[in-house]
């Protein structure tokens, strides 16, 4: 089992290019950004987290900004989106900002996607809440159609184009890992349906939606679980259960506050592997 972090890589806290170096230099393999392109200030949805909503959900850089930092301050490290929210995002756009930090991070690339649970946010970029989960399948489809074809078109409900020329073609084959993120109930039909992989937070029926996964599965599909708290039991539970990568998230902050709380993430794989 391979093990990163997830961030919200604020214009305030440490960027993201000395970040994914940090990271890189001290053996993490991946690293994830979160996504919000703003926060509405109506503040009418719960944040799913309980009180306050921290002001880092509004403070973020633009997510592929972040990730074109990291994935150039770095070799060898993974970057990914944690989630980037494809609902409020055009595909074709999207597709090319994608392909386009594949190519040139040589295919280190990977691509979570999700619905989101704020929506007045969705309502803002003209998504119906109702039916933002079709529009996201249709969107990651449209984009796997960009990815792989050299003359793409898509017709849905939702998305619509004739034939288009799109390059650079992403340099993994045949794109980018599509991770799905969530944990409703029905977010394993999503991962079925179109997903490479899972990318749910910790929760404590995990381990038995992981299993129900791999039941229903008839290819391969890894399970990436962000929100890993600094604990070798927890580590130890997921890698048993199957799980790819272990994601911890680390505070947004100075250099001093990630690498504090980065070396108790250490401490607990150190652990896990009977250091």
């Amino acid at each position: 089992m391979d093990f990163g972090v997830g961030y919200f890589p604020t214009h305030d806290g440490i960027g993201p290019g000395p970040l994914a170096r940090m990271l890189e230099e001290r053996g993490q393999e991946s690293l994830f950004f979160a996504e919000h392109t703003h926060i509405p200030a109506s503040r009418e949805s719960p944040y799913p987290g309980g009180g306050a909503l921290p002001q880092k959900y509004w403070h973020c850089y633009d997510l592929f900004v972040a990730l074109t930092a990291a994935a150039v301050a770095t070799s060898r490290l993974r970057v990914g989106s944690g989630i980037c929210l494809i609902i409020e995002r055009d595909p074709i756009v999207t597709a090319k900002e994608v392909a386009s930090i594949d190519h040139l991070s040589g295919g280190r690339l990977e691509f979570g996607v999700g619905a989101g649970w704020n929506r007045e946010e969705m309502v803002n970029h003209g998504t119906d809440p109702r039916t933002r989960m079709r529009l996201m399948a249709e969107r990651v489809e449209a984009m796997k159609a960009i990815w792989t074809q050299e003359e793409a078109s898509y017709h849905g409900e939702f998305v619509n184009f004739d034939r288009i020329w799109s390059h650079p073609k992403p340099a993994q084959r045949p794109h980018p890992p599509v991770l799905v993120g969530g944990l409703g109930p029905t977010v394993l039909d999503r991962v079925l349906a179109f997903g490479d992989g899972w990318l749910p937070n910790y929760t404590d029926d995990l381990i038995e939606r992981m299993a129900e996964l791999a039941a229903r599965a008839q290819r391969p599909i890894e399970v990436d679980v962000l929100g890993m708290a600094p604990d070798a039991r927890a580590l130890e539970r997921v890698r048993d259960a199957g799980a790819r990568r272990a994601l911890h998230w680390l505070p947004t902050g100075s250099s001093g506050t990630v690498e504090a709380a980065l070396e108790h993430w250490e401490a607990a794989i150190v652990e896990l592997n009977g250091g």
